[in-house]
């Protein structure tokens, strides 16, 4: 989890030249949250995703799977 946030942030700060705004969810890397402001990236385990089933929360964005 904590290798995905920052291969994230890494990418973000090369391509972008963007550093997110705040991080939560590190220390206890379950669930981590990037926010970028314009753009929030979600990296949770599966039993969480499932739990909180944050696709329906956010029906009308656009979702995009990772699974690399």
């Amino acid at each position: 989890m904590k290798a995905i946030a920052g291969n994230v942030m890494e990418k973000t700060k090369i391509i972008l030249s963007e550093n997110p705004w705040h991080v939560e969810g590190l220390q206890h890397a379950e669930w981590i949250l990037l926010d970028y402001v314009d753009t929030v990236v979600h990296i949770f385990l599966r039993p969480l995703r499932k739990f909180y089933q944050l696709e329906e929360l956010w029906s009308d964005a656009i979702i995009e799977e990772h699974n690399d």
